[in-house]
């Protein structure tokens, strides 16, 4: 994406939130459009896969604190008009590019994101000033790998525990038969539209310039004289590979995970892209989630419930746990057993949380059935639903 791009696009129209919008509410957001438009949704469908890049492109930018902050300055400084120095500035025109506004590093980018943007906003006045920007000259610039997005699917308890699980990945990488040089005798030449950096600047006609990918080399800086087969002279050839990705203990379900570097690989020495996967978690039979706790539903006998006792609790990947019930447990409490649940950030584990459910006998012995006649017979003054119908009535 070109800076132009960056500053002319409008994310939050994008993400359909509001240009305060918490950081929860744009991580909703994206949750919410990344599925309707995710590509395996919507097989074949062109449109719905351009949505989808362009809503990830929104929330790499939206959703990094730091990439929100230089995003939102660039609008509120070049948005609508132009730059417009201050009134210490000086009133002199002079032209301005905005590749100083991210150092140079805002590089086309594949699907799933808005790219590495270096530099920050204070960087603008660096440029405008001639400070702190080597001359590049005719040396070819670096080019950040793409980000790539891709999904797993876990089980409950490698959720819970973490786990290590292989994914394989298609990107586009360097050319293996031209070595990434585009060309086949592998010398290609410094494209002399750009002089090797890959951008030229266009004017606006608003007292700076914009810079955009050169059209005669796409944006790479080399043009192959002889293109190479493989590639058509991009240097650029799909890759597949499979990588052994560490979930991180904790992980829930539909969290998005950025993993740093782990994307495509870089051009001319440039960085590798990121990778973030999209955790999707399978239901267990027995134990629930909340939060940082497990839940579980544990059924005990009217006498357990009436008369206390204790109660074996099953565990996730653990031994039993004894809870004791005190004498007229209700129906639904929920009690904790400590340190049972999910792990969190910090290593430790959260609580498991155990629901009491009284079990109702659909058969009864004669011994049993005697028992529980008598037991009416000596509770017979007691009514429950006093209470309630006298608040219905004051009501």
């Amino acid at each position: 994406m070109s800076t132009k791009d960056f500053i002319e696009k409008d994310f939050y129209k994008v993400l359909g939130v509001p240009k305060d919008a918490t950081e929860a509410e744009i991580k909703k957001a994206y949750r919410k459009l990344a599925r309707e438009f995710h590509p395996d949704a919507n097989k074949g469908n062109a449109k719905a896969e351009e949505r989808f890049k362009e809503i990830s492109e929104a929330n790499d930018v939206l959703g990094d604190p730091k990439k929100r902050k230089e995003y939102d300055e660039a609008r509120a400084l070049f948005g609508s008009g132009g730059f417009r120095p201050g009134p210490g500035a000086g009133g002199g025109n002079f032209n301005f590019d905005l590749g100083d506004l991210f150092g140079g590093s805002a590089q086309g980018q594949g699907a799933g994101g808005a790219g590495g943007f270096g530099g920050g906003i204070g960087d603008v006045f660096g440029g405008l000033f001639n400070r702190g920007g080597a001359t590049t000259g005719t040396r070819t610039q670096p080019r950040r790998g793409q980000d790539i997005d891709t999904e797993v699917t876990l089980s409950f308890t490698e959720a819970v525990d973490g786990a290590t699980v292989p994914l394989r990945m298609t990107s586009q990488a360097a050319c293996k038969a031209c070595s990434g040089t585009g060309d086949k005798n592998g010398t290609p030449r410094v494209c002399p539209t750009c002089v090797g950096t890959g951008q030229v600047a266009r004017g606006s006609g608003g007292g700076f310039s914009l810079t955009d990918p050169c059209p005669d080399c796409k944006g790479r800086g080399l043009i192959a004289e002889h293109p190479c087969m493989e590639c058509a002279g991009s240097g650029r050839a799909k890759s597949s590979r499979t990588m052994q990705v560490r979930i991180p203990a904790g992980v829930s379900d539909n969290q998005r995970i950025r993993l740093r570097g782990k994307g495509a690989p870089g051009e001319r020495g440039g960085p590798a892209g990121d990778l973030y996967v999209t955790v999707h978690v399978d239901a267990h039979p027995v134990f629930g989630r909340k939060d940082d706790n497990l839940t579980v539903t544990v059924p005990v006998t009217f006498a357990e419930a009436a008369l206390g006792g204790e109660v074996k609790v099953p565990t996730l990947g653990g031994p039993p746990v004894t809870l004791k019930l005190p004498p007229g447990t209700p129906n639904g409490r929920t009690m904790r057993a400590r340190g049972r649940g999910a792990v969190r950030k910090d290593g430790t584990r959260g609580d498991l949380l155990v629901t009491v459910e009284v079990a109702v006998p659909q058969d009864l012995s004669g011994k049993a059935r005697d028992a529980l006649e008598a037991y009416r017979e000596a509770t017979a003054g007691e009514d429950p639903r006093a209470d309630l119908f006298q608040a219905a009535k004051g009501a």
